[in-house]
């Protein structure tokens, strides 16, 4: 196996994140939303592209660079506003098993580029090498709020 990558935010991924905005808003880019969360220290709202993988009529949002700021604060409240093209929803989350997160990471690898980095497995392995790097790649179903 090949070694992964460590996520590092540095001030061009920022950039890069920044950049990314417009297209992913007017839906340019597959599969891919702008997260919004809010601080869990501070209280501010932070922005990011994601990408979501749908499966079985639900929506999976899958951390591929770990415990992020985002994921560490959508754990904390509970939920997340997805934005692109004419939708603008917030939804609450639930984190998954890594038993029910491997087919999802492996779904997911089939629909992005560049994360595959922060692999050890690839596109075309067994769900079950998905499932032993599910602690490192955190996965949450997206659970319409009633009302909204």
């Amino acid at each position: 196996m090949s070694e992964t990558k460590t996520f590092r935010m540095t001030a061009l991924r920022r950039f890069g994140d920044k950049f990314m905005q417009y297209p992913v808003l007017t839906g340019l880019v597959p599969n891919t939303y702008l997260i919004t969360t809010r601080g869990r220290r501070t209280g501010k709202s932070r922005t990011h592209p994601v990408t979501l993988v749908e499966r079985g009529g639900t929506r999976w949002l899958v951390a591929p660079y770990g415990p992020v700021a985002w994921v560490l604060n959508a754990r904390a409240a509970g939920r997340v506003r997805l934005r692109r093209r004419r939708e603008d929803r917030e939804w609450a989350v639930r984190e998954v098993s890594a038993e029910e997160a491997g087919p999802i990471l492996k779904d997911y690898l089939k629909i992005t580029g560049p994360p595959r980095a922060y692999f050890q497995a690839g596109p075309d392995s067994p769900v079950e090498e998905f499932v032993a790097e599910a602690p490192g790649h955190p996965v949450f179903e997206l659970v319409a709020i009633s009302g909204k």
